[in-house]
This record gives structure tokens, sequence and C-alpha cells, in this order.
């Protein structure tokens, strides 16, 4: 059995997969809500992000499962002349298929595609709750190198 990753875009038929594994960990099961009846929210956000070109919901899939889930979005900046970035966010790999280097191939995967978008950088932020995490990108090669902050209006 070959366990080689294959990344696309996520389909409607993705959503509830992908809002379990967002809630599937301890921060994500304290704000999102999974239930097999999706809520029209994440309808709504599903269906603003695959309009938006600038913005790929990714499913990871392995022998036919889901085994891990991203979102990227492109920012055009004007600083670094003009540079283009890629943000990471909503990053989680299947509890059942976590510490088998999916993780690790879903970076690898974020890095060459960015390069092809033709980003000069790839960031991400982590909760300072997840410190496994933390360590896990900078096992990567991210450095926290500035300090988030951010102000929660709901």
């Amino acid at each position: 059995m070959e366990n080689k990753l294959n990344f696309r875009l996520a389909l409607n038929d993705d959503l509830l997969d992908i809002i379990k594994m967002l809630s599937d960990d301890t921060l994500g099961s304290k704000r999102e809500q999974f239930d097999e009846k999706i809520s029209e929210k994440y309808k709504m956000a599903f269906e603003n992000i695959i309009k938006d070109p600038n913005q790929e919901l990714t499913v990871v899939e392995m022998n036919g499962q889901k085994v891990g889930t991203f979102q990227l979005t492109f920012i055009q900046y004007l600083t670094h002349q003009g540079g283009l970035r890629a943000q990471v966010e909503a990053v989680r790999t299947h509890s059942d298929f976590r510490g088998q280097g999916i993780g690790g191939q879903m970076f690898e995967y974020i890095k060459t595609h960015a390069i092809e978008k033709g980003c000069n950088m790839v960031q991400l932020t982590t909760d300072k709750q997840r410190p496994e995490a933390l360590r896990f990108y900078e096992s990567l090669g991210y450095v926290a190198s500035h300090e988030g902050m951010k102000l929660k209006l709901v």
C-alpha cells in the first residue's frame, strides 16, 4: 500500500471532514462546533473561500482517506518591493494519522506551491498554548521574527 499524499482543493463534500479535523484538538474543540448538520456560518465561509482567487482551502489525502487540511491566503504587499506572501492557517493532521510525518510533507508542499505562485515569504501564526506546534514549525525553519497581536471583536 502506497502512502503518497495527494493535495487538492476542497470541495463541498469535504466541509464536514474539515470541520471535524479543525475541532479535534484541545483548542479547536473550544472554538469550533462540529455537528453532522453543518451550520450556515461554515457554509457561507466555505463559499467565500472557494470563490476568492487568493484563497486555497486544501485537503490532503492518503490512500483515499482525508488525513489533513490547511488554508493558504496569498497576500499582495507593497513592502518587500511589492512581494507576495502566503499566509498559512488552519493546519490540521487527522488525529488518527499524527506522528507519521504528514505535517512535514504538508509544509514541504506549501513551500513549493508558494514558490510556484511567486511568493517571497510564507508566514503563519500559532497559538502560544500550542508549544508543540511552535517547536514543529521551528524544526521546519520558521523563525519567530515578529510579535503577533490580535484584537478579538466577537
